[in-house]
Order: structure tokens, then C-alpha cells, then sequence
């Protein structure tokens, strides 16, 4: 990307996610996450009065009565944006790609973030974690984060989440928001994601596009692959191919959607084509009934 280009899409991104974070995200955002930014102190016996979503399980199962865990409020709470720039990212059948999109979330939790005076860092993966960028205050370094998101050139032509994870997990030692930004084009994830879950609050945000839901019939195309570079040649006006394409999608989407339910982790699905801020403040309003 240009640096001209680049500037273009920072200024208009800065313009379209800073009014979203203003307007639709901030109060949300700040009573969803405000108070996560806590540090476990001790285990001690329910009192009347207690939160039960304090209550400490492993502890009550072997004492035989119920016991709270208590804990100590941070004074500050760090958000790490885990942003996939990996080649799959790139693809966009409708007005942006996915990573266009990626960057104006990023940008919008970034921005709402700092709002609400949290730090918040960054961690751009492909199928290698390439860049850190540790947490801080501040408009100019949301921005910075952003600008990075937008025109890093990845090394790596893959998805590693796991990679991102385990990078995550010897630079962020206490417990954090995590965001991972991510077309999720990848496998084998699953436990670090859950050992990251037990430390962290992790939300996995996953960005799709249509053309990846559904092929069109269009006739005889040839397909590289983004992240094996692998070229085919595929006859889409056969229903069949088509169909076991949009069979293959459905049933690996729902093997994920068990995962993330089974695992409580937040899942929510971004489409390309569609407007972003309607699924995120969706989101934002459903995990603030469900810590009330």
C-alpha cells in the first residue's frame, strides 16, 4: 500500500470508528469491561450477599461448603488486539477486504479503549507472530496501532493463532482483554485459545466474506490459494462443487461455533459485505446484561 493511499484510509477509518466508539461503543464498552482488570487475592467463605458468579468451585468442592474467591481491582486494565495479517486476509469479493475490515474493528476497540483510559497494545500475526506492540494510553498510539494493522507487510504466508498466543502469554502477564481479529483460516488453536480463555477474557472476533460462504457460477476460474499459493483450476458452473464448497464452510463454522459455546469464549461473526457496528454493539449490550 502506498503511503499516500495509506493516509487516505488511516483519516477515514479515524474519522468513521472514532464517531462508532463515541457514540455507540463507549458506555458499553466501559461497563462491560471496566473492573476486568482484576488480580485474585484469596479464597473465603460465602456470605450472605456475596455475587454466586464469585463463587470459588474448586475450592467449595473440597470443603464441602460454599466458598468466593476475592479480588483485588487493578487500577488500570490493559486491551490487546491480536490482528491477523495473514494473505487470507486480503481477499475481499465486495467494496473491502477483510483486513480493511479487521482494521477499522481494531480501530473502534482501540479508540473506545482509550476512552475509557485503558492501555491497549497489539500483537500482527501471520503464521508467526511478527510484530508486539506493548500497551499504552493515548490517541496517537491507538492510531500507531491502526496504521500497523493497515500497512504491515507480513513475512509469513500462513495462520498461526497459536503462535500469537504464545507470544501473548510471555509478554502480558497479568490477567487482560484480548481481542483476536481474525478470518480464523486455521486449525490446532483450539487448547491455547482455552489456556489463554483461563488467564485472559478473550473475544474472538471473526471476519468472513461472502465469496467464502458461497461460490457464484461462473464457469471455469482459476484459484490460488492465499496462504499455500497453490493454483487449480475449478468448473463452478457444476452445482455439485459448489455445494460441497458451502457444505465444507457450514459444517467446519459450526464445528467452531461448539467450540467457542463449549469453551465459553465470546465469538462474534463479522461478514465483510455488511456494516460491522450493528454485531459489535450487539455484542457489547449482550455481555453487559450478563454481568449485571
Amino acid at each position: 500500500m502506498q503511503p499516500k493511499e495509506a493516509a487516505l484510509k488511516i483519516r477515514r477509518i479515524r474519522a468513521i470508528t472514532n464517531r462508532l466508539a463515541n457514540d455507540f461503543l463507549a458506555g458499553e464498552y466501559h461497563s462491560v469491561f471496566k473492573g476486568r482488570g482484576m488480580e485474585f487475592d484469596e479464597s473465603r467463605e460465602y456470605q450472605p450477599g456475596d455475587d454466586i458468579r464469585t463463587i470459588d468451585w474448586n475450592v467449595t468442592s473440597r470443603a464441602g461448603r460454599l466458598f468466593v474467591k476475592r479480588f483485588i481491582e487493578e487500577r488500570e486494565l490493559a486491551v490487546m488486539l491480536l490482528i491477523d495479517a495473514s494473505d487470507s486476509t486480503r481477499f475481499g469479493s465486495k467494496e473491502k477486504t477483510k483486513a480493511e475490515v479487521i482494521a477499522e474493528i481494531a480501530a473502534v476497540i482501540a479508540f473506545s479503549a482509550i476512552k475509557n483510559n485503558d492501555r491497549v497494545g497489539a500483537i500482527i500475526f501471520s503464521d508467526k507472530a511478527e510484530k508486539f506492540i506493548p500497551p499504552r494510553r493515548g490517541s496517537a498510539h491507538a492510531l500507531h496501532i491502526i496504521r500497523e494493522s493497515l500497512v504491515y507487510e507480513s513475512s509469513g504466508n500462513g495462520t498461526c493463532i497459536e503462535k500469537a498466543l504464545e507470544l501473548l502469554n510471555r509478554v502480558v502477564r497479568k490477567r487482560s482483554v484480548i481481542f483476536l481479529i481474525s478470518d480464523l483460516f486455521d486449525q490446532g488453536y483450539e487448547k491455547a485459545l482455552k489456556t489463554a480463555n483461563r488467564k485472559h477474557s478473550v473475544v474472538v472476533i471473526q471476519t468472513i466474506d461472502a465469496g467464502e460462504k458461497q461460490l457464484p457460477n461462473i464457469g471455469i476460474i482459476e484459484i490460488r490459494d492465499a496462504e499455500t499459493k497453490e493454483l487449480v483450476e475449478v468448473d463452478l458452473s457444476f452445482a455439485s462443487i459448489r455445494d460441497y464448497y458451502q457444505e465444507n464452510f457450514e459444517s467446519s463454522q459450526s464445528e467452531r461455533l461448539q467450540f467457542f459455546k463449549a469453551s465459553r469464549i465470546d465469538h462474534v461473526v463479522i461478514e465483510a459485505d455488511k456494516p460491522y457496528d450493528i454485531p459489535l454493539v450487539r455484542f457489547f449490550a449482550r455481555r453487559a446484561r450478563q454481568i449485571r
